[in-house]
């Protein structure tokens, strides 16, 4: 590669007209800008969306939740999302390199990646689960739509009229009064032959072999997909971020059509403005806005890190977030809906139906669209849909770990080997799901989803808040957006950061911690050991800040505790733009006649496995300078 440069600059170019073209040659760039905004739109936008949101709003006050909903996104959701996407950028580094901002703070990053392989985990086990109903879909008949098959109960009472002959010994009256507690065949084909459900977290049972093999499936999707990182991802996406949207369109035409749908949909939506005084209502706003855009879990942070440094991210973070809760919205219609026409099949009210997380996935969904002419159809449909949504989540999960790794060990051999590093992590999350498909393989599930990925995130958030604009200092960032973008962070974004935003997340950890119940499963209540066990998951990531603070102070330079804390804290000599051409004013280098030949355009690595055969970049004497580049 310096033969390259060399030759630019035997061809009359000067050293920054190589990098016009504003390559990472060794780290790589997404294809084209439409690469990024697609993978930001399939990270943020994922199964929450579609099970977790309508059930919230509706919950929460139908169309006043929105209120608060939209409040939430404008000052905690867009100013997070625009810091991680310039952060991650502006370095060109994942979550831990990004971290020579302030090496103290480097245990952030490792929180992040605790979190992102929990998550990646569990998710990659819904996925499986989706895709084994997205198989067995591929029926004449439902599996799930009558009570005549052998792991039914004699409590089991289906929705279709068919079913009723099968239950001579009820008679019309207890089956209209059973139908509020009855339990559906959708529901019994869930728990006891899809999980085989045992009765205990602690009694594992037999591991399911067709969920086995179907989280083999999605794995090796997924690996396929990241096989030649960011290069194969991009081009996959114009397919999994676009989808769903095709899906949910056809579903909501058809979900419309039906009759009771307009119920439905006005149990969503009909606000109720009294409860918008509710502080759970603005709390359940700021959690779902917080987790549904998928802030501090790394990934937005590693995305934005194959950007060109003078991508616009501040335009990108708004149109990936409106785009996020627009489809949360949108996705209400396609649920509720059908849901609605359920209801009206049954003749109960909205609520008695309604549901959230795998129930609304797994259980009240599915069976909705056991009424529907070609149900099958609709089932394939919907499943692919949720396969679909999961995996623009997976990528980045799994683009998060192996980014990090590649940057951390940084030498020529693991750049060329990371499709190996990525067969390695996808092994890894595979071995690690296993017990997740076992007959207790639900309750695990729940756990790590309700713990491993709930308050740490907040906590890790706000620390990161804190260490960009107080440690680092709001001044220094805003000037290096400017470096970046071509103009400063607009005034409310730099109010957002230092004040609103923080507040805001301190105000979710405060809810979070006062909402808190014990975790249940329908009438499953979990036992202290295992609840124990999760709280032990959140403070996994959490703890990795403290650790590595304390290792950071004892290994900095200095004669007295302040004097190591200053030096731990202060941004190490290799922060800022990874090229050369890009880096100007305080980043400035200053080149001997002797290392002038030795100029390489590549990104910087981390200081430990790197030798100075490069100049040294040295602090300039200020931040406003600019190169031309920098206002491209």
């Amino acid at each position: 590669m310096a033969d390259k440069c060399s030759e630019g600059l035997l061809n009359g170019a000067v050293p920054g007209e190589q990098g016009k073209q504003e390559k990472s040659v060794k780290r790589g760039n997404w294809g084209n800008q439409i690469e990024f905004v697609l993978t930001s739109v399939g990270y943020a936008v994922g199964l929450g969306n579609v099970w977790r949101f309508p059930y919230l709003c509706y919950r929460n006050g139908g169309g006043a939740f929105m209120f608060p909903y939209f409040i939430m996104l404008v000052f905690c959701g867009i100013p997070l999302f625009f810091m991680e996407l310039s952060f991650g950028q502006f370095a060109s580094q994942g979550c831990l390199g990004v971290w020579r901002v302030s090496p103290m703070f480097k245990g952030v990053g490792y929180g992040m990646m605790v979190v992102s392989t929990y998550i990646g985990i569990y998710y990659n086990v819904v996925i499986c689960i989706a895709f084994y109903y997205f198989f067995v879909s591929m029926t004449r008949v439902l599996p799930w739509t009558y009570c005549s098959n052998p792991w039914n109960t004699p409590d089991c009472v289906g929705v279709l009229d068919g079913n009723l002959s099968s239950r001579a010994a009820l008679n019309i009256t207890q089956l209209l009064n059973s139908t509020q507690k009855r339990t559906s065949p959708s529901e019994e084909y869930w728990r006891r032959y899809v999980l085989n459900l045992s009765d205990d977290i602690g009694n594992l049972g037999e591991v399911r072999l067709p969920l086995l093999g179907c989280l083999g499936v999605s794995w090796v999707v997924v690996f396929l997909c990241l096989i030649k990182g960011v290069k194969s991802s991009g081009k996959v996406v114009y397919f999994t971020a676009t989808f769903p949207y095709v899906v949910l369109t056809i579903l909501f035409v058809r979900g419309i059509t039906l009759e009771g749908a307009v119920t439905g949909i006005m149990y969503y939506l009909t606000p109720q403005w009294d409860k918008i005084l509710n502080a759970k209502v603005w709390g359940d706003a700021a959690s779902q806005i917080f987790y549904s855009l998928g802030c501090a879990w790394g990934g937005l942070i590693t995305m934005a890190s194959y950007n060109k440094f003078n991508n616009n991210c501040y335009r990108d973070s708004i149109i990936i977030s409106i785009t996020n809760c627009a489809t949360s919205v949108y996705a209400g219609f396609v649920i509720f809906s059908i849901l609605g026409f359920m209801a009206n099949h049954l003749g109960v009210d909205v609520s008695k139906v309604a549901d959230h997380g795998p129930g609304l996935a797994f259980v009240a969904y599915p069976e909705a669209l056991t009424l529907l002419p070609i149900s099958p159809l609709w089932s394939i449909l919907f499943f692919f849909m949720l396969i679909l949504l999961g995996l623009g989540t997976q990528f980045c999960l799994l683009e998060t770990l192996v980014t990090a790794i590649v940057d951390e060990v940084g030498n020529e051999w693991i750049i060329r080997k990371k499709t190996f590093v990525t067969l390695g992590v996808a092994v890894a999350g595979f071995l690690l799901g296993v017990p997740l498909t076992t007959q207790a393989g639900i309750y695990w599930l729940l756990l790590m989803d309700n713990y491993a990925a709930s308050f740490s995130l907040v906590v890790i958030s706000c620390i990161m808040c804190v260490a960009i604009m107080y440690i680092y200092g709001h001044r220094n960032y805003f000037k290096d957006i400017e470096m970046m973008l071509g103009f400063p962070p607009p005034l409310f974004f730099q109010i957002c950061w230092r004040f609103i935003s923080p507040a805001i997340i301190f105000f979710i950890l405060v809810f979070t911690v006062i909402q808190y119940r014990p975790i249940s499963y329908n009438e499953y209540v979990y036992p202290t050991w295992a609840i124990s066990i999760g709280f032990l998951m959140a403070l996994s990531s959490v703890i990795c800040i403290p650790i590595y603070a304390i290792y950071k102070v004892c290994r900095s330079e200095g004669d007295t505790l302040l004097e190591r804390l200053k030096n731990a804290t202060k941004a190490s000599k290799d922060w800022g733009p990874a090229l050369p051409e890009h880096r100007s004013g305080r980043y400035a280098p200053v080149f001997s006649p002797s290392t002038e030949s030795h100029l390489e355009v590549q990104p910087l690595q981390p200081e430990k496995g790197q030798s100075e055969a490069a100049a040294s970049p040295v602090q300039g004497s200020n931040g406003s300078a600019h190169s031309q580049d920098s206002r491209l």
